[in-house]
């Protein structure tokens, strides 16, 4: 078989059968493969950022690689934005990027461009195929290299000519390696640190955040009275439903540092040291205090679970039931102005058990999410690596990869324009998502970083490049043009009807929510 036969059906014997692509001349053996491999979904995405995006968003959900295809250096270069959040986020991602026939490349044609160097500063793994035969072997290698704990972008940069030439049978899949488990050594450090008696917390990444490791977390809480907080940029937590929810480190630094305030004890969790996102003037970037001892109970790389599960036996805390949530039973706001309280009011209210929200609603995101505790439960993906227009693609992906539930995307109209269009491929895949733009019309959160950063209070000039009148976005228009039913709302009981008539229909939607 050739080449790009032999890729699909590696791939599918690694378990990627999905492949988000935005495809070009130097890829066309491999869309042409897909009729021989109909196992392998293709789903046409039209700007290589929605692939990326839509890829991170697959592999958070199913904990496994999606493919991404894209042409040449600048199809990678236009997905380098959510290839960054895909990399924060630790997705596994196997990221196929055609390249020039290998004669071809000497005369430095006009798409010519150092593929390698550009996948690098995105990839944890980087490979171009050196020939034809060796196409299975190296699409195995991607596979188990984007699967290794905590997980990676893998790209794997595929020569025309080899995909058109002979390449022998599909390679089997490699073994990937398990996460390790903490050794009994860290479990004890960490539970002398809860015992001290001097104040403790945990900061949970990763898989601490899911399923029996929350729970253990939560016991560990009630039973050393120590304080748990989930990390800032994650890449899923699940939520609500009565669930031990930690509340995340605040974004700005001044109430991050007030959240660890008095710790002498701060205990990791597949999670990195706190700090701000930003730098700002006269502010350090660390967050814990200075004479605060930090213990590293699972690495990134590490099993999270199994070291909380562990830890609370060594703190005999299996018996404790973690701190009730004991959230107010939500109410509809009916009669109040449209706001990003109000809107999470409504969410909390009438959102399906299981949804997953994607949210990257930026200056309202926050209001919005306090309002979700009495929810029923969901999963939040929130923005990992902060590269803007991560919202859209990652609600498609996480659509993809799980058709039974409905998606929710909380965006930002500024954001949402980053990657409008992936409206257009949730409306061709018939998704599930209700998109939820949030439309003030505004880069609001400059407002407040021109004030952190010390540029002061912005004059004329200045405040053009934060607004976005003249014209107003209608984004009415911009779904309807890409095939999305849409509806705005201007106050909360138009929102209630609008998302009230959203979830009790299937396939995508669209709510401008005018602020």
């Amino acid at each position: 078989m050739n080449g790009a036969e032999c890729l699909l059906r590696t791939l599918l014997a690694g378990g990627v059968d999905t492949c988000f692509m935005n495809p070009g001349t130097s890829e066309m053996q491999f869309v042409s493969a897909l009729d021989r491999v109909p196992a392998m979904r293709g789903v046409l995405c039209l700007f290589e950022s929605v692939c990326a995006g839509a890829a991170d968003g697959y592999a958070r959900m199913l904990h496994r690689p999606a493919a991404t295809l894209l042409h040449l250096g600048p199809g990678l270069g236009n997905a380098i934005s959510n290839l960054h959040n895909a990399r924060k986020a630790r997705s596994p991602v196997v990221n196929i990027v055609g390249q020039h026939s290998t004669q071809h490349l000497r005369y430095d044609a006009p798409l010519t461009a150092d593929i390698e160097s550009i996948a690098r500063s995105v990839s944890g793994w980087v490979k171009s195929v050196e020939h034809a035969a060796g196409m299975g072997r190296d699409a195995s290698a991607a596979v188990r290299a984007a699967c290794t704990p905590p997980g990676q972008v893998a790209s794997l940069i595929v020569p025309a000519d080899f995909s058109w030439s002979d390449a022998g049978d599909p390679a089997p899949p490699l073994p990937v390696p398990a996460r390790a488990v903490p050794d009994a050594a860290r479990i004890r450090c960490a539970a002398a640190a809860l015992r001290s008696g001097e104040p403790a917390a945990l900061l949970l990444g990763g898989s601490a955040l899911l399923g029996g490791a929350l729970h253990a977390a939560g016991q560990i809480a009630a039973a050393t009275r120590a304080r748990v907080f989930a990390g800032r940029y994650l890449a899923r937590v699940e939520c609500a439903g009565g669930r031990f929810t930690p509340p995340r480190l605040p974004y700005f630094p001044e109430p991050a540092e007030a959240a660890l305030a008095g710790l002498k004890h701060l205990i990791l969790i597949e999670s990195p040291p706190p700090i701000s996102f930003f730098g700002y003037p006269g502010r350090r970037s660390y967050l814990a205090p200075d004479d605060c001892a930090v213990h590293t109970l699972a690495a990134l790389d590490e099993d999270g679970a199994a070291a909380l599960a562990a830890l609370a036996r060594e703190c005999t805390a299996e018996s404790y039931d973690p701190p009730p949530a004991a959230p107010a039973a939500p109410e509809l706001p009916h009669g109040a102005p449209l706001t990003p309280e109000t809107i999470g009011r409504a969410l909390a209210v009438l959102m399906p058990p299981h949804t997953i929200i994607s949210e990257e609603a930026v200056s309202s995101g926050e209001a919005i999410l306090r309002q979700l505790a009495p929810a029923a439960a969901f999963d939040h993906l929130p923005v990992t690596g902060g590269s803007i227009g991560q919202g859209l693609p990652v609600a498609l992906g996480a659509a993809v990869a799980c058709p039974g539930r409905k998606v929710i995307a909380l965006e930002a109209d500024g954001s949402g324009m980053y990657s409008l269009q992936a409206l257009w491929t949730m409306a061709r895949e018939r998704l599930d998502v209700v998109t939820i733009i949030m439309a003030n019309r505004r880069y609001r959160i400059l407002d407040i970083e021109m004030q952190r950063t010390g540029a002061g209070a912005p004059g004329p000039a200045a405040d053009a490049m934060l607004d976005l009148h003249r014209p107003e976005l209608d984004w009415i228009k911009l779904a309807e043009g890409q095939g999305v039913e849409a509806a705005r709302a201007q106050t909360a009981d138009e929102f209630i009807q609008k998302f009230r008539y959203a979830v009790e229909r299937s396939g995508p939607y669209l709510i401008e929510a005018v602020l």
